[in-house]
């Protein structure tokens, strides 16, 4: 039997780097996709090559990668296509490529403000699902796992594009678990709560804090951050044969963060 294989975005760091590490530990093979490019929506510098190529370099014949912008859906398609071609197989895809980004209140956001979120951090997911979901229905029991984030439950201030987009991958995951009816392909969402991770350190730029510990006032009741590690343990999990009767669900990882006031 082949290893099963998982294609995971936004891999080049925080959470999409440890899903990386923790899938192949668990005996996965890996084809870890990032844009390593700039994004103007966003104000903080994009993973950098050096940092993709020790991702995938660490991982040795686990893993390949592949350079793709989410948001453009043919470039998805063909890098689909890509592992597929390269495995013969795709048994699991994490959506976990994602950009911060705000500042100002909704009556103040530009068309590219909205745009240039929405489309990486839910245009993105969907481009990617789409492309994928045919290639796991050929598998024994398929896996989708999607990152959205604690802003899918809440409203955030001055970041209404990034909590509408994260809104919006919970109900894109849902219906396509409700979609996958009768299959043996399992669709469900991972939502961390505030996770040491560059977007989190851009978080706290927005809001004109000094330090991200200061975020540490909305972990509770866990009183502290989330690691990246921590939220990759969960998406190896429903990545799992031991997840097999969940679907459509919401995990939170963020301390309690959504579970208490």
């Amino acid at each position: 039997m082949n290893p099963p294989v998982a294609l995971i975005t936004g891999a080049a760091r925080g959470i999409g780097a440890a899903c990386v590490a923790a899938l192949i530990a668990d005996g996965w093979q890996v084809a870890a996709l990032d844009r390593v490019s700039a994004d103007p929506s966003a104000n903080y510098p994009m993973a950098t090559s050096a940092e993709f190529e020790a991702v995938v370099g660490g991982a040795g014949s686990m893993a390949i990668g592949v350079e793709v912008d989410v948001a453009d859906s043919a470039a998805v398609g063909v890098a689909v296509d890509e592992v597929i071609n390269r495995y013969g197989q795709l048994d699991a895809v994490v959506t976990a490529a994602g950009i911060v980004a705000g500042g100002k209140p909704v009556w103040e956001m530009s068309n590219a403000d909205w745009a240039g979120v929405m489309a990486t951090d839910l245009t993105g997911t969907f481009n990617v699902v789409r492309a994928a979901v045919p290639a796991l229905l050929k598998r024994p029991a398929g896996r989708v796992v999607c990152v959205a984030s604690a802003a899918g439950s809440l409203g955030l201030r001055h970041m209404a594009p990034y909590a509408a987009a994260k809104h919006g991958v919970i109900g894109l995951v849902r219906s396509l678990a409700a979609d996958l009816a009768g299959t043996l392909v399992t669709a469900n969402v991972v939502s961390p709560g505030s996770t040491r991770t560059v977007g989190l350190d851009a978080s706290a730029a927005i809001y004109g804090l000094e330090s991200v510990e200061d975020f540490v006032r909305h972990q509770e009741p866990l009183g502290r951050l989330i690691e990246p590690v921590e939220v990759a343990a969960a998406i190896a999990w429903l990545c799992s044969p031991a997840s097999s009767a969940v679907t459509g669900a919401i995990i939170p990882v963020d301390g309690g963060m959504t579970a208490t006031p």
